[in-house]
């Protein structure tokens, strides 16, 4: 990605996000917010994900994990004293702009700083307003040091904090995914988090795998490659070595079952994956 244009992979997610309000009137995750922000009207989002059917599949794991998130960030906030929530790789994400309890926590928005200040210009575009509760943190994760980066922005590291890292483990290096979960394993506070990963290519199914490999050339075409891949059972350790006590991983049947029943039997085995991590 050119450092400094926007993230072609965060307008994408947005435009997946939108896509699910229009076409499936957000069976699965509804964003009332989701078109606005993106800028686009329902007809033409519509139209593009209509011509490219093949794009269905990836719209609907983008709901699921969104909904996923959210139901656990509601857990946390009324019930495990989650008060502060961290975005991180925010694109156009709009969890502080409309969910009701968004307003009694404090929300830290991570992103590269061309990204989010492409998405300051579309929130003031689309008139959107900017709660007081939310603080824009402009990070690297390859690069810069997350928790210092927070904490100057007002984080406090002894108050328990959710994350969302949707749609950006997979874009980075497995040292700054193992720093990182470092950083959210260690606070001192208590910590969860949501992400979701992809299993190695290599592990897939040969039609799954030439899907796999054609979507991966799109986004390095774009400057964003897919740079890491887990094995499941591999994960769950390394979370637990970092100091997560509670973990729970989706899989693509079980995103499925939960989600989407209907298409559950004929879901693949192997794929992408959203998880659920909780420090004591």
């Amino acid at each position: 990605m050119h450092e400094q244009a926007p993230s072609r992979t965060a307008m994408a997610a947005a435009a997946h996000r939108a896509a699910h309000q229009v076409l499936e009137q957000g069976r699965i995750f509804t964003d009332p917010l989701a078109l606005a922000v993106l800028g686009e009207d329902a007809e033409r989002i519509a139209k593009d994900a209509q011509a490219h059917p093949s794009r269905r599949g990836m719209r609907f794991f983008i709901a699921a994990r969104s909904h996923f998130a959210e139901a656990a960030v509601n857990d946390g906030i009324l019930l495990r004293g989650v008060r502060q929530v961290v975005v991180l790789g925010a694109g156009l994400d709009t969890f502080a702009y409309r969910h009701p309890l968004s307003e009694r926590v404090r929300v830290f928005e991570v992103d590269r700083p061309a990204t989010q200040a492409w998405k300051r210009r579309r929130l003031a575009e689309a008139k959107i307003a900017v709660p007081k509760t939310l603080v824009f943190a402009p990070v690297d994760l390859e690069r810069d040091a997350l928790l210092a980066a927070l904490e100057l922005a007002g984080f406090d590291r002894t108050q328990r904090t959710f994350f969302f890292w949707l749609g950006v483990v997979p874009y980075l290096t497995d040292v700054a995914i193992r720093a990182t979960l470092g950083v959210i394993g260690a606070l001192a506070g208590g910590a969860e988090v949501v992400f979701d990963y992809g299993e190695p290519p290599t592990t897939l199914l040969p039609d799954a795998h030439a899907a796999h490999q054609a979507r991966a050339a799109g986004v390095a075409a774009f400057g964003e490659p897919w740079l890491s891949y887990f094995e499941p059972t591999d994960l769950a350790v390394t979370l637990r070595r970092l100091g997560f006590t509670a973990v729970e991983d989706l899989g693509p049947q079980a995103l499925a079952a939960r989600y989407w029943p209907s298409a559950a039997g004929a879901t693949l085995e192997r794929g992408g994956h959203v998880v659920f991590a909780a420090t004591a």
